[in-house]
């Protein structure tokens, strides 16, 4: 049987703090690594979604309200419902740092288990998901499009 959970699938948490929140996959690891020892993913997600906005709105409401809060987190398979959805939203590099000093990082299980690193590569996430949820037409294919557009609504139970 093939692989279903691959980097750049958008799938659902279904446990834990961010139950019900859309993830993407970054990277997996089938046979776990680590003090993990089950297969698990390394997932970036939204914990909070961006508002709606409308046309009458103002430039600045709709920048406040077009805000992401990001999460970056290992989860268990057993914890994530992968969606027919992909995403082509490049999360697997970050430019992380302040304005003066900045280096390209890939997202591992190093900055998920460190909080100073967590915390900038957060930084960095919200960047790439914000930067991606304005140029959501903007897509190579129709396909990336939808997903991308499924990506960012709120989950509605």
């Amino acid at each position: 049987m093939g692989k279903i959970m691959k980097s750049g699938k958008v799938a659902i948490v279904l446990r834990g703090r961010y139950a019900g929140r859309k993830a993407i996959i970054v990277k997996t690891f089938e046979e776990g690594q680590g003090s993990r020892k089950f297969g698990h993913a390394l997932v970036v997600g939204i914990d909070r979604y961006p508002r709606k906005v409308t046309r009458s709105m103002s430039k600045k409401k709709i920048e406040k309200r077009s805000k992401i809060k990001p999460f970056i987190k290992c989860i268990n398979y057993n914890h994530l419902m992968p969606t027919r959805y992909q995403v082509d939203l490049d999360v697997k590099k970050l430019t992380v740092g302040e304005a003066d000093e900045k280096e390209d990082v890939a997202v591992d299980e190093e900055i998920v288990n460190d909080p100073s690193k967590r915390k900038s590569a957060r930084k960095a996430v919200k960047a790439v998901l914000e930067a991606g949820y304005f140029a959501q037409d903007k897509r190579k294919s129709s396909k990336a499009q939808e997903g991308v557009q499924y990506f960012y609504k709120k989950l509605r139970f």
